[in-house]
């Protein structure tokens, strides 16, 4: 198994800290524009394996893509970072510009390989990889709900006091701070609905926190997340790796699946080796689907100015 991470920096470099440390490649290769950036910290890395007992060899190149041939598994996570203030959408003309060449040069040695977009805006981005090499939709996968569904589930525990093992709760829709969908009536504590043990006022609150959640650390900290963005991604890794068909929230190529078309947004999906294989249909109510529908009108504004940009 082989698997590269495009972009070396907090995001990336912890993503690619998270799949040496669980032993998901017997190569990693980290790759990134910035010379000698990417070989410091995958030295730095491989300086862990004796500590942390595995034995992944870790790999740092720059912008040399022939050393990520054969790849498995791409997570794409270059592009510049949110500042304090600064939307998601406001990085799309820069993003596109590095996704869609990252995307190009990876396939042109990997031509089988499976791509998992971290890069924002996420969802814009996920659909320009789909657009932009034409692979089979199985096989492009955003990964922001399942970072969103880990920020919602933090919001849940510190209200509850519980294990956030214990909790399935969902964030479904765009990766944006307006547009993710926080299914709290669906949410649940080992099969308990939330929502017999929270007040509306608290379960709106909860979602209100979970949509803002990447704002809020953009705040605190002057830049975007990594931490839990870089698990993220990992955590998506291993499904595919390992087959575990586990069930995450993905940002994919709807066609028809929860009324829309055209679009890569985020919906339950099971997870394996061939990258995503099914969507799951939650039934959603009226509600919610509305709000889904107003997420995906939203998403699509997005790729409309990305569309306009490409024909620029």
């Amino acid at each position: 198994m082989k698997i590269t991470v495009v972009g070396a920096g907090a995001v990336g470099a912890t993503c690619a800290d998270n799949i040496a440390r669980r032993a998901l490649a017997e190569e990693l290769v980290l790759l990134d524009i910035r010379e000698g950036f990417a070989e410091g910290k995958a030295l730095d890395i491989t300086q862990t394996s004796s500590l942390l007992g595995f034995d992944t060899r870790v790999i740092g190149v720059t912008n040399d893509y022939s050393k990520t041939a054969n790849s498995d598994v791409a997570v794409i996570t270059s592009g510049i970072p949110r500042k304090p203030g600064m939307t998601r959408e406001e990085l799309i003309g820069t993003n596109a510009r590095i996704v869609e060449d990252v995307c190009k040069n990876l396939l042109a040695h990997s031509p089988n390989v499976i791509i998992v977009v971290i890069s924002n805006p996420m969802d814009t981005m996920t659909y320009l990889a789909m657009k932009s090499t034409g692979l089979p939709k199985n096989r492009i996968i955003g990964m922001g709900g399942i970072l969103d569904s880990a920020r919602f589930k933090t919001y849940i525990q510190k209200e509850l006091g519980c294990s956030q093992n214990d909790l399935h709760a969902v964030v479904i829709g765009g990766h944006g701070d307006t547009t993710m969908i926080p299914l709290t009536r669906l949410a649940t504590v080992n099969g308990t609905p939330i929502s017999n043990m929270l007040s509306a006022e608290t379960l709106k609150q909860i979602s209100a926190d979970t949509m803002v959640g990447g704002a809020t650390l953009t705040k605190l900290l002057g830049t975007s997340a990594w931490y839990a963005p870089g698990a993220a991604g990992a955590a998506l890794v291993e499904s595919i790796v390992r087959n575990q068909k586990k069930v995450f929230p993905c940002c994919v190529m709807l066609e028809g699946e929860y009324g829309q078309n055209d679009i890569c947004l985020g919906v339950p999906v099971v997870i394996g080796s061939n990258g995503w294989e099914k969507i799951i249909d939650y039934k959603l109510n009226a509600d919610e689907q509305e709000a889904f529908n107003k997420s995906a009108d939203a998403v699509r504004a997005m790729n409309k100015v990305l569309d306009e940009l490409v024909q620029a």
